[in-house]
């Protein structure tokens, strides 16, 4: 069986794209090899690794990466998950299809603590279930 190969986009890599990458992986398993990257490295956002922790995703050990590093790579599906990605988020082809769904940046909340960690929470839960949409419609869904 081929994998799929799959690049996730955002501006920094530091949020959605870890959040969405984590996501792929666990619910494609063995079928996909998921990757991220942005136009920028940010660093991996410690309360994605909360949030995604809390729902029994370890992304502790991703890395932000510029998209630059994956250049002589053939991505299947590249995904963008930027609220604006036509400016902020590097057009990368892919073989089958570009996909956008641009999700708000958690990174920008304000407020206390327990308040950022809302909106984590909620941009999270709105990234795993696109994810379990996307991966069901590609046929690639890990039951």
């Amino acid at each position: 069986m081929t994998k799929i190969n799959i690049l996730v986009l955002c501006v920094g890599n530091s949020c959605r794209s870890q959040m969405a990458q984590g996501y792929l992986q666990h619910f494609g398993g063995d079928r996909v090899d998921v990757l991220s990257a942005g136009s920028e490295k940010h660093g991996l956002n410690q309360n994605a690794v909360l949030v995604m922790q809390e729902d029994g995703i370890d992304i502790s050990h991703h890395t932000s990466n510029l998209v630059s590093e994956y250049a002589d790579r053939t991505f299947d599906y590249v995904l963008t998950v930027c609220e604006d990605a036509d400016t902020a988020c590097p057009y990368f082809p892919a073989r089958l299809k570009n996909i956008h769904r641009g999700f708000p940046d958690p990174a920008k909340a304000t407020g206390n603590h327990k308040t950022i960690l809302v909106e984590f929470r909620k941009v999270r839960n709105d990234i795993k279930e696109y994810c379990q949409s996307l991966l069901s419609e590609l046929k690639i869904l890990n039951e």
